[in-house]
């Protein structure tokens, strides 16, 4: 394989958000992806201070190296209102921040090669004439004339075509460009160490670079979110699981959208590239946390026995590697320092798969010129929806994690709504589905859709 280009962010870029943190701040956010930038924006439209704190780099992490799809199709049913809000909201903020952030309605597809992928989709079009989408089902030809010169003759297909795409690494840094023209402090390369704590609720927050006084918190630090809480007492049964992506050079478009069957996914860019990535396979490293939470991941295991590979350890200083350390003060390094962005390499033999399996879909291109490739951590929960909730056990602290691979397409919804809900205003939806407690309270989880 030809050598291909690293990531566009890494510590050696330069600190674009210097800051420093103010003394206090109306609410404080911890972690630069797109949930925090958002609900930091919509927070400032309302005259609210707001100090976002970063470890890294904004955006740096899984709201950058995801696949840049902006989908409704084949979401969970309690995350679709979010999800129609989240569309328009992308449209209005795209306009907002008067940059090209490769916004556009190309739809997206989800590609059968048998009738019992097709079966699949039934649930999906249940909900979709619900809340009155345009997804519907295409026949063996129809799928056929949508992507020009592919040799796979599916069963049939479902299609959205009002979804939209957006590039991630250009789009989260843009939306924080507007949050802090809007007022909000960002502050790069400082991470949150600990909460401070007084009789039970949130006093502040130590940072490397010193005490914000606030008596409002949202973690929304991926990741980097279980790590952090538990620290605190609070407990939530996330991991990360390494999925690997590859963008290509320019090629001529065969398909203006994003689309995927069980073995390759495709995404075309405003570059005049494809991003591709496997169709629904991870890599779970096995840690602490893993084995800690094993028996809430079985039912997902038991309904994707395959779609997840294992490794025995993580490398040092990821969230849940064997040495990072679960104990730290607030004068001294955290774990997140020594992490300012978690950059996992991209799996060769993956990266062989998606060349391969694209080429094969598509034999006129000869070759597939890929000219970057790079893999990312998603936080997963075992229903695979996320927590979004205030923590009962700490007044004052809210949590917006866990967004199970669907955080960049949901991201302006749910930070509109985290915005309201650290307000105490009406949120507009029913949160119900994504409580903290669900995990504790005796509750049977519900698995969102594998799709």
């Amino acid at each position: 394989m030809r050598p291909v280009l690293p990531f566009p962010f890494s510590e050696s870029d330069p600190i674009r958000h210097p800051g420093p943190p103010p003394q206090a701040s109306d609410v404080v956010i911890i972690g630069g992806g797109v949930i925090g930038v958002t609900t930091a924006l919509f927070l400032a439209k309302r005259n609210i201070s707001v100090t976002l704190v970063e470890k890294g780099r904004i955006a740096a992490e899984q709201s950058s190296r995801n696949w840049g799809w902006i989908r409704k199709q084949g979401r969970d049913a309690d995350e679709l209102p979010i999800v129609i809000e989240a569309c328009r909201l992308w449209q209005q903020l795209a306009e907002e921040c008067g940059e090209d952030i490769g916004l556009a309605e190309t739809g997206v597809t989800y590609l059968a090669r048998s009738e019992k992928d097709m079966a699949k989709f039934d649930t999906f079009m249940k909900i979709a004439a619900d809340h009155a989408l345009d997804t519907r089902l295409l026949a063996s030809e129809e799928t056929a004339r949508l992507f020009k010169g592919i040799s796979q003759r599916y069963a049939g297909a479902m299609t959205t075509p009002s979804d939209l795409r957006a590039e991630p690494w250009i789009a989260v840094p843009a939306l924080a460009r507007l949050a802090a023209r809007l007022g909000v402090t960002i502050v790069e390369n400082c991470a949150a160490r600990t909460l401070d704590l007084s009789a039970g609720r949130v006093s502040g927050v130590w940072t490397e670079k010193g005490r914000v006084a606030t008596s409002t918190v949202l973690v929304a630090g991926g990741a980097w979110s279980s790590l952090f809480l538990r620290k605190h007492g609070v407990s939530i049964p996330q991991l990360s699981v390494r999925a690997t992506v590859a963008a290509t050079g320019p090629l001529p478009e065969i398909h203006a959208g994003a689309a995927a069957d069980a073995h390759v996914a495709f995404r075309r860019r405003q570059d005049g590239g494809y991003t591709l990535a496997p169709g629904g396979s991870s890599l779970l490293y096995l840690g602490p946390d893993a084995f800690r939470h094993s028996i809430k991941y079985l039912p997902a295991l038991m309904a994707n026995p395959f779609g997840v590979c294992y490794l025995p350890a993580a490398p040092a200083s990821y969230p849940d590697s064997w040495s990072t350390p679960r104990e730290w003060t607030p004068d001294s390094v955290s774990p997140f320092e020594k992490m300012r962005i978690l950059d996992p390499a991209p799996e060769r033999s993956g990266l062989q798969s998606i060349e391969r399996g694209f080429r094969q879909l598509f034999p006129q291109f000869e070759t597939v010129p890929i000219k970057a490739s790079w893999a990312g951590m998603i936080d997963a929960m075992p229903d695979v929806v996320p927590v979004v909730d205030r923590a009962q056990s700490i007044a004052g602290l809210f949590v917006a994690t866990g967004m199970s691979g669907h955080g960049f397409g949901i991201g302006p919804g749910i930070g509109r709504v985290v915005a309201d809900m650290i307000q105490g205003n009406d949120i507009g939806h029913n949160l119900h589905r994504f409580r903290l407690s669900r995990f504790s309270d005796g509750s049977t989880l519900r698995l969102g859709p594998a799709l």
